[in-house]
């Protein structure tokens, strides 16, 4: 059963090159790393073969998991999204209730999450505790050191 993943078109791009790079760059040069080591005489014996012929089994998987991913990703259209409420690619601006502390974080797929770059999952605690709220409302998020209160101060996209 395949699991449908939903991406930006950044997050969409950014794993076609990915893949493209694998396919394109990476699988070309464990194949001359194979033909090099089957220059060198016996195979039974050869550990350069088998580490070569193992890498590629690897890459193989990797780029049948990516092409499956692909096949199964769905672009998200943040033009329609409404801004009275928190939903995937809404940037969401919160404040501590405990120390006032405000922050802004960009909900995005467990994919793309990336917290340098302030975009948390919806699948995360936080994620999960921000959606469906509106402007205003308080969220409880629950973390291991107990719940944490936030008040939403401003939904934008």
């Amino acid at each position: 059963m395949s699991q449908i993943s939903y991406y930006t078109a950044e997050g969409l791009k950014k794993l076609k090159d990915e893949l493209h790079q694998m396919k394109t760059i990476q699988r070309p040069a464990i194949s001359d790393q194979i033909a090099e080591a089957r220059d060198k005489g016996d195979l039974s014996e050869n550990a350069e073969y088998d580490a070569a012929k193992e890498a590629q089994g690897l890459l193989e998987m990797k780029i049948s998991k990516m092409e499956a991913i692909i096949s199964n990703a769905r672009l998200i259209d943040n033009t329609s999204i409404d801004n009275s409420k928190v939903f995937i690619l809404s940037k969401v601006k919160i404040k501590n209730i405990s120390n006032g502390m405000e922050v802004e974080y960009i909900l995005v797929a467990e994919n793309e999450a990336d917290l340098k770059e302030k975009k948390i999952s919806i699948d995360s605690p936080f994620g999960k505790g921000l959606l469906g709220k509106k402007q205003g409302d308080i969220a409880d998020i629950h973390t291991p050191n107990g719940i944490l209160q936030f008040e939403i101060i401003e939904i934008s996209r």
